[in-house]
């Protein structure tokens, strides 16, 4: 298995007008192989066929016949689907409610033989021939500190494929290339060495947590679920409804027995609030981190905006009791700007809307599933180690950090550390 590690690289691409067509046309012959390939693959629930080389076997010379797409792209389209119909096998076999792949979201994977990849450009192979697309970057002096700079111009990460995107607000293409670094090592511990920038700084481990309105209430970048936040709104519409009663009746003592009921609940929140801060900071504790780090509360705000006050006090409140316990720990909090952390796959680092659908998160570019809080956790802490790796530093005073996984500690650079080696 190839276990290098990887990142991917979202490059904007100057597309000339008269071949734009061309790589629409692509998408569009590249999606029906993959969808031909769905159909013939899911035959029953109880029954898919999910081997790749019988399903090149039995489709390949027919969409090389209905399509104009190189020998490659038929292939990539086959593989697709058949990843998808994996997925959806092992989400019957765990008793979740699945059905057949459809596949009609604008996209279309390249690998080498397929594309090239040159330092301002790339080709792209379409029905009509190979179309040029410019890169279109930052000056060369602003590129150090961006993806492409750090690893699409690093001589240490190999370009090896591609997923190309369209989006149709901008009408713009894009181009999302993931690069293998070909020079990790892999010691008899278990432990992934890749290329570092920087030599060997202080280090801190910092925990992601992910708020949520529905599910858990957090999960953490360690795959800890704590709290149930349909709990806490089943608690609070029990509430609500008995007070509408009360209302309704309009006396002097459905008025009393309101302001009871509600100042009862308002205990019982803080009291809920307060044991999970109390679990989270175990959790944290537990797994020897040095930090907590959430989405900054503006962004909490703006993602349950059409939700109640209750909620968006709840999750304020929370962020706050942290904030206060964490002072008579050696334990930090601090925040970032949570954008696309929800689409962001956390092993590739592919974006998409594409890849989440509700709590279930599935990388359309690496094939990567898990659950879609989780990910996002693990999207959070690694962004606030992206910001301390570009030379801001922490609250706790260093300039690097990890993010605290399941297995063990991952930093910026890719070095991973499993969990019996930290100690």
């Amino acid at each position: 298995m190839d276990d290098a590690p990887r990142r991917t690289v979202p490059i904007k691409l100057n597309v000339p007008e008269e071949r734009r067509g061309d790589l629409h046309q692509t998408k569009t012959q590249f999606l029906h192989c993959a969808n031909r390939t769905s159909e013939w693959a899911w035959r029953y629930d109880d029954f898919c066929i999910t081997n790749k080389s019988k399903a090149e076997d039995a489709l390949y010379s027919e969409l090389r016949e209905e399509t104009d797409l190189t020998a490659n792209l038929v292939q990539k389209g086959i593989r697709r689907a058949i990843e998808a119909v994996k997925g959806g096998v092992e989400k019957l076999k765990q008793g979740e409610k699945t059905s057949r792949p459809e596949f009609d979201s604008w996209s279309v994977v390249y690998d080498k033989r397929s594309a090239t990849f040159n330092d301002d450009h790339a080709t792209l192979s379409t029905p009509n021939g190979r179309v040029t697309a410019e890169y279109v970057l930052p000056p060369e002096e602003e590129r150090e500190d961006t993806p492409f700079g750090r690893y699409y111009e690093s001589k240490a990460w190999d370009a090896s494929s591609a997923t190309l995107q369209y989006d149709e607000q901008d009408d713009t293409f894009y181009l999302h290339v993931t690069l293998k670094n070909p020079n990790y090592e892999v010691d008899a511990s278990g432990r992934q060495e890749c290329e570092s920038r920087d030599g060997p700084p202080e280090n801190g481990v910092v925990l992601g947590v992910d708020l949520n309105v529905t599910g858990a209430f957090t999960v953490t970048s360690t795959g800890e679920f704590i709290g149930s936040a349909d709990y806490l709104t089943h608690k609070r519409d029990q509430y609500e409804q008995r007070r509408a009663r009360l209302q309704q009746t309009g006396t002097r003592s459905a008025h009393l027995t309101i302001q009871s009921i509600g100042s009862k609940f308002r205990d019982w929140s803080l009291d809920w609030l307060h044991n999970r801060a109390n679990d989270l900071i175990e959790e944290a504790q537990d797994v020897d981190v040095d930090g907590i780090i959430f989405e900054s509360l503006t962004h909490i705000r703006e993602n349950i905006a059409n939700g109640s006050k209750f909620q968006q006090w709840a999750y304020a409140k929370f962020v706050e009791l942290v904030e206060y316990k964490v002072e008579s720990t050696e334990l930090f909090v601090d925040t970032v700007n949570p954008a696309y952390t929800s689409q962001r796959c956390s092993n590739c680092g592919f974006t998409h809307e594409d890849n989440r659908d509700d709590k279930q998160f599935a990388c359309q570019s690496c094939g990567y599933e898990v659950n879609a809080d989780y990910n996002a956790a693990k999207n959070i802490a690694n962004r606030y180690c992206g910001y301390i790796h570009r030379g801001q530093k922490s609250c706790g005073g260093w300039a690097t950090s990890q993010l605290a996984l399941k297995s063990g500690t991952l930093n910026v650079n890719g070095d991973y550390t499993p969990t019996e080696l930290l100690g």
